[in-house]
């Protein structure tokens, strides 16, 4: 299925773009009332996205805690979780500011916005984005929910995790009183993933739609008009995924082109949907595919779903020099190092918000004297953008759950390459051996 899935994504990727450019070429006439008419077709398109979008935002919470909770439940000492998380930040920090600088190095080494020349827009013209200063108060609040059943609702994932650490370890700490519960939560995950697999059967009608919408609305002229910033960005996310991949191959060994491939399939979700959160079911059957214990991937996951979203975190500062570029504004070698400092701290502040990549640049663009209203020059393209960014989040978040179980020590043998992924990670099959021990 797994296949075969990947390969209606693609052809449905491939026939979204034919059917949204033939739709835009036989209706757009450089009139106000076709441009009306492409805007209610896509529209209409967008439906079936959205209804897949939200499919997947219906298994995201109880997947999450069902597959945290029992790989907590497993691993019977308390200091390893300790440790999981310890490395797990070590990496994403590491990774954000690789992502961070390559952005930042390149975005002044090609000068995609150099030669607009665009005029400066009034103090008073606004992006259209809500934006929001980063407040630290605000932020730890965010960390624990005051209700689990209100961060399901609203689907935030940090606070999901939070609750689930506390309930995992507690069951871990009352021994036998929680084994039923215990068995419980690991019949959930069997269930919640096998819900998953009816979910992703939609995919490829939801992909279609995706890029068919956007391609009848914008048309593909928006991509030659912005082609360089595009491109550029592109090129970027390439160097930053030879980067990752690099990285993985040589702590975790020759095993990282197996990984690539298992991957493959939520790589092309991603992609196709512009959405992270399509293709985390995916992502969590491949690793287990892959041989990274349950508790390590259902743990480090949603945390990088947070803090290690490193195609968003490269966009932030290539897109910031590049408004400040179009406008002619010229920013000091030091100004660009405190810009990098700055996205790195707020940008962990913004999880969970929506559409968090602009929001943090326009909070941050105000600090440089870079108008606001520049967001408009990126929000026509974004969405092609955001795909790139949500398939590279996919990317930078397996690599980080194979490197820290390597650094665990961990990392079991893969799954035979020709097999289905199980319909429930491994450590409900067998709960001895390796993945009960640290």
């Amino acid at each position: 299925m797994a296949k075969k899935l990947t390969r209606y994504i693609l052809f449905a990727l491939v026939l979204g773009i034919v059917a949204g450019w033939a739709t835009n070429a036989a209706i757009d006439d450089g009139t106000p009332g076709s441009a009306e008419q492409l805007k209610q077709i896509a529209e209409y398109l967008s439906i079936v996205t959205a209804l897949f979008l939200r499919l997947i935002k219906m298994i995201i919470a109880p997947l999450v805690f069902s597959t945290l909770v029992a790989g907590i439940a497993h691993m019977g000492d308390i200091a390893a979780l300790g440790r999981v998380g310890f490395r797990s930040l070590v990496w994403f920090i590491g990774a954000s500011l690789v992502s961070l600088t390559l952005g930042l190095v390149l975005v002044n080494l090609l000068h995609p916005g150099v030669g607009l020349n665009l005029p400066l827009p009034p103090t008073t013209a606004a992006s259209g984005v809500e934006t929001a200063a980063f407040s630290l108060k605000d932020f730890v609040s965010h960390l624990v929910p005051a209700s689990i059943f209100e961060a399901m609702a609203s689907n935030e994932i940090l606070p999901i995790v939070i609750f689930s650490i506390f309930f995992g370890v507690a069951l871990t700490a009352v021994g036998k009183a929680g084994e039923p519960i215990v068995k419980g939560v690991e019949s959930l995950v069997k269930v919640m993933l096998q819900v998953t697999d009816y979910v992703m059967r939609f995919a490829p009608f939801a992909v279609f739609t995706a890029v068919a919408s956007a391609i009848a609305e914008k048309g593909p002229e928006i991509l030659f008009t912005f082609g360089k910033f595009v491109g550029s960005f592109y090129l970027g996310l390439a160097i930053l995924w030879t980067l990752l991949i690099a990285a993985c191959f040589v702590i975790v060994g020759p095993r990282t082109k197996h990984l690539v491939r298992y991957i493959r399939d939520p790589i092309v979700l991603a992609f196709s949907t512009a959405s992270s959160e399509a293709a985390y079911p995916r992502t969590l059957e491949a690793l287990d595919r892959f041989g990274v214990p349950p508790r390590i991937a259902s743990f480090v996951l949603p945390l990088g779903y947070s803090f290690n979203l490193d195609g968003s975190m490269m966009y932030m500062t290539f897109a910031t020099i590049f408004i400040a570029q179009a406008y002619g504004i010229d920013l000091s070698l030091g100004q660009e190092i405190t810009m990098l400092l700055v996205l790195m701290v707020t940008s962990k502040g913004m999880a969970g918000v929506p559409r968090a990549s602009l929001v943090v640049i326009a909070a941050t663009m105000a600090m440089f004297n870079i108008p606001e209203a520049g967001l408009l020059l990126i929000l026509a393209v974004d969405h092609f953008l955001d795909m790139g960014r949500s398939a590279t989040n996919v990317v930078g978040n397996a690599v980080a759950s194979s490197v820290v179980a390597q650094w665990e020590g961990v990392l079991d043998a893969e799954k035979a390459p020709d097999i289905e992924p199980p319909h429930a990670p491994s450590h409900v099959a067998h709960e001895g051996k390796v993945h009960d021990h640290f």
